[in-house]
């Protein structure tokens, strides 16, 4: 799993208050989304390509998914009082899978959530990099002050582990049987695996 738990002591890029007043709502990243998919604006979007899909995923993310009582229960039992940050981007396949499943969590808690666009300032994601790449979707802990306190992403464990498994053997395990199983496992799981994780970094 790709989370960490940060030293408060070690850390030198803590407060991170003006990129959570740059991020957006969960509403209007989605608002984002819809006009990237029906009327991108980008020239020369390497990224154009994946917007119609991205949304589709993520709307069927929202449509079926089903917030779990006993996550509530434990989550709500942490007594976590400040805020969650997600560096994302409307195009990104992890994402639309995991995104939409925290977001709704985090805000049936009482907890604000906001998305800061990954490419709108690399500044961000260049501070939480996943083996030296600028991999999305990260969720971003922080307490009431705007200090960082874990992390996580981009994909849960298991899509960890498929991912390994087609570095590994990708002639037996090819990209596209890879990418296959990982958005086959996203259906089903509806992002409970990626709030589970979370929930133990609380």
């Amino acid at each position: 799993m790709n989370s960490t738990t940060v030293d408060q002591k070690n850390n030198t890029f803590q407060n991170l208050q003006n990129y959570w007043l740059d991020a957006l709502t969960f509403e209007e990243y989605m608002a984002v989304a819809v006009q990237r998919a029906t009327n991108n604006i980008i020239e020369n979007d390497p990224y154009q390509e994946y917007y119609d899909l991205g949304l589709q995923r993520t709307n069927r993310t929202l449509k079926t998914l089903k917030l779990d009582a006993e996550q509530l229960e434990r989550a709500q039992a942490k007594n976590f009082n400040g805020k969650i940050l997600i560096i994302s981007e409307p195009w990104c396949g992890d994402a639309s899978a995991t995104v939409p499943a925290v977001a709704k969590f985090f805000e049936a808690l009482g907890n604000d959530v906001r998305v800061f666009l990954r490419d709108q300032d690399t500044s961000l994601i260049d501070h939480f990099l996943t083996n030296d790449t600028q991999s999305i979707p990260k969720v971003i802990v922080l307490d009431e002050n705007f200090n960082v306190t874990a992390n996580w992403g981009p994909r849960p464990q298991f899509g960890n582990d498929l991912l390994k498994k087609f570095k590994e053997n990708p002639e037996t395990y090819p990209r596209e049987v890879f990418y296959n199983d990982l958005q086959v496992y996203y259906s089903r799981n509806k992002g409970k695996d990626a709030v589970e994780e979370i929930i133990t970094l609380l």
